[in-house]
């Protein structure tokens, strides 16, 4: 693995970048906004205070968040729609699945992925959930589309992305595949998948509601743009009055009405992940979170996510009270490292925890 000593350019410009924040490991519940995401939020708000705000353009910041989002994960910008939040977008991608149809999904996986199709059981849908680790065996010739996170929300664990996508094409399935846990700390190729979604306040660093939904144009026309309002327009501001419809004809169809303010802080911290490279970002969150692993202990693993059993919070508490940030999930301590981490947050862990 590549020393974090050798990319000074990670930690040096995430120290430019960010107000530091020590021991904060806590990336897959809340990223921290960087310099320029507060800045520009706060001079929006004088902006709307003072009456100066422009809806024109908070749209055009938008677009540039489309933009770079689409950059970041390898894929044309005009098959990137904008949503608030992953489960709304999954919900359109839930209400295509046809009556009687079945979908595939990993058990104990963020419910944003699963709710919106268990939901739809009403009208016959029917939802299976396996273990991550056979996920791509339990792809069947009668399974309509697998929905499943690239790296599980409670763990890190990551799918096997060539097994899962081979057994879909292989059994003629769609994948949803929801990115919101690895899109930030390493390198994306939603290129990948038939569909993608991806909710940006988390490894990506940008204001909660903020997301991405990216459509493959031959899947697209499968799905109806259940959320369509003038935002989804083929011409914004000429679609604010009926009754006739004109839709985009790309993926911005499926876009849901902008939360201006979230997006002003969206471009800035689009902008900010532009000038990292996502391969340096993972190399250095993955060295942290082997020193780590090295000094309790545990066996090695390529991902920047930790998991302690802590069924009684015990831990959690030891180390909130040494001014360790992390989370507490289904019965474990999660610690997570990401681009404003550094050797001292691995010291007060492993100090807290001797």
């Amino acid at each position: 693995m590549t020393s974090v000593t050798d990319h000074p350019t990670v930690a040096a410009r995430a120290a430019e970048l960010w107000a530091p924040v020590p021991g904060y490991l806590n990336a897959p519940t809340l990223g921290l906004p960087p310099r320029a995401v507060v800045t520009a939020m706060q001079e929006a708000m004088i902006q709307w205070q003072t009456g100066r705000a422009c809806p024109v353009e908070y749209g055009e910041l938008a677009e540039r968040a489309r933009q770079r989002y689409a950059e970041l994960v390898g894929v044309p910008t005009d098959s990137v729609a904008l949503g608030s939040q992953a489960s709304v977008l999954a919900g359109t991608v839930a209400t295509a699945v046809p009556d009687g149809a079945e979908v595939l999904c990993v058990t104990g996986d963020f419910t944003s992925v699963t709710f919106p199709f268990q939901v739809q059981e009403r009208r016959g849908v029917m939802v299976r959930h396996v273990p991550l680790a056979e996920l791509a065996d339990a792809v069947t010739p009668q399974t309509h589309l697998v929905a499943f996170s690239l790296a599980q929300s409670s763990t890190g664990d990551l799918v096997d992305v060539a097994a899962v996508t081979e057994a879909a094409a292989a059994h003629g399935a769609l994948t949803l595949c929801d990115t919101t846990q690895a899109t930030g700390w390493m390198p994306v190729d939603a290129s990948l998948f038939d569909l993608t979604i991806c909710s940006a306040y988390k490894w990506l660093c940008q204001p909660r509601g903020t997301a991405y939904l990216t459509v493959r144009p031959e899947v697209a026309d499968l799905i109806t743009p259940n959320n369509a309002g003038w935002y989804a327009g083929a011409s914004v501001w000429d679609s604010v009055y009926g009754p006739e419809m004109h839709l985009a004809p790309d993926a911005r169809r499926f876009d849901v009405s902008l939360a201006w303010l979230c997006w002003v802080g969206a471009a800035a911290a689009s902008e900010v992940f532009a000038t990292l490279d996502p391969a340096r970002v993972r190399d250095h969150d993955l060295e942290l979170a082997a020193e780590l692993r090295a000094r309790l202990g545990l066996e090695p693993c390529d991902r920047p996510v930790i998991t302690l059993d802590d069924p009684t919070g015990h831990l959690a508490d030891v180390l909130e009270r040494a001014g360790v940030r992390c989370a507490s999930r289904a019965g474990r301590v999660r610690l997570a490292f990401h681009v404003w981490n550094t050797d001292a947050d691995v010291d007060l862990v492993a100090e807290a925890l001797a």
